[in-house]
């Protein structure tokens, strides 16, 4: 691993760090088409694209969801209610699952077991999305949350009423009319960082073509978002870097090195611009 990377070029590593943050910002646009849907105005767009990135602090946890720090922030600097802006959250998720299953989709003609994937990350997204719109269903569910044993029937009785009203919200941002422009937002943004793995294998003298590169790191992706790990560590790393070597034909060192070097493109690089912002933001 050290001789292959004695031989990478660097110059691909930045070039990977540039798409990264590339889809940082189509994601920002992603974060402010909800905020306009939910009629949250009068923030400079400065600020705004700060509190986004700030949330990727927390991006180290199972599914993101510590993303919902920037509704924290939100909240401290404009005083807009968490429960408002929480659903943003998991409106991001839903749409960035649906692009990751179609980056999946598109590079899996050539790999068996590939639509596998794509169908349980489809049956994820329409669970979630009859949850969400079918208000009877979602209400009967939370009814029952005071009902469970111990500490989890009295935090049910607490934050029950805080999910009801946020589903009311989120109710309003997965219409399939206000599904198509965040999804397409999401394909072109994952798509970028499938296009940063494929610019680092290069780095290494690696000639995969780029539609397999995009099926490996969308279908680790997927599994790291499954796995209730954090960041997906472990689970996404090691199947990343498996496909590579088996289905990608690319020598285990070099996997090894490209697959470190993606990781810290994609998931600790994110880390790091989120503490900048915040100390930005401050």
């Amino acid at each position: 691993i050290a001789e292959r990377f004695e031989a990478f070029a660097w110059w691909s590593f930045a070039a990977a760090c540039g798409l990264a943050f590339s889809n940082y910002v189509l994601r920002f646009l992603k974060w402010e088409y909800y905020l306009a849907t939910l009629d949250i105005r009068g923030i400079p767009k400065g600020e705004s694209f700060l509190v986004f990135l700030s949330g990727f602090v927390l991006t180290v946890t199972p599914g993101k969801v510590g993303e919902v720090f920037k509704s924290l922030i939100l909240n401290q600097i404009r005083g807009i209610s968490i429960a408002r802006t929480a659903p943003i959250v998991v409106a991001e998720r839903v749409t960035d699952l649906i692009g990751v299953i179609v980056m999946i989709t598109a590079g899996s003609l050539g790999f068996p077991g590939g639509l596998f994937w794509a169908s349980i990350g489809a049956a994820l997204v329409v669970t979630l999305l009859v949850f969400v719109a079918w208000e009877p269903l979602s209400r009967a569910i939370l009814s029952h949350l005071p009902s469970l044993p111990g500490a989890f029937g009295r935090a049910g009785g607490r934050v029950g009423p805080r999910i009801g009203e946020a589903l009311v919200q989120l109710r309003t941002m997965t219409t399939p009319r206000r599904l198509v422009i965040p999804t397409v937002l999401s394909i072109a943004a994952w798509s970028l960082e499938g296009i940063a793995l494929w610019v680092i294998l290069h780095g290494f003298g690696e000639p995969t073509p780029l539609p397999p590169t995009a099926f490996f790191y969308a279908t680790a992706t997927l599994a790291g978002a499954l796995v209730p790990v954090p960041g997906g560590l472990g689970v996404t790393d090691k199947l990343l870097e498996e496909q590579m070597a088996h289905l990608g034909h690319v020598a285990p060192a070099t996997a090894t090195a490209a697959m470190l070097l993606a990781r810290f493109a994609t998931l600790w690089f994110a880390v790091a611009v989120g503490f900048c912002a915040r100390v930005l933001l401050r």
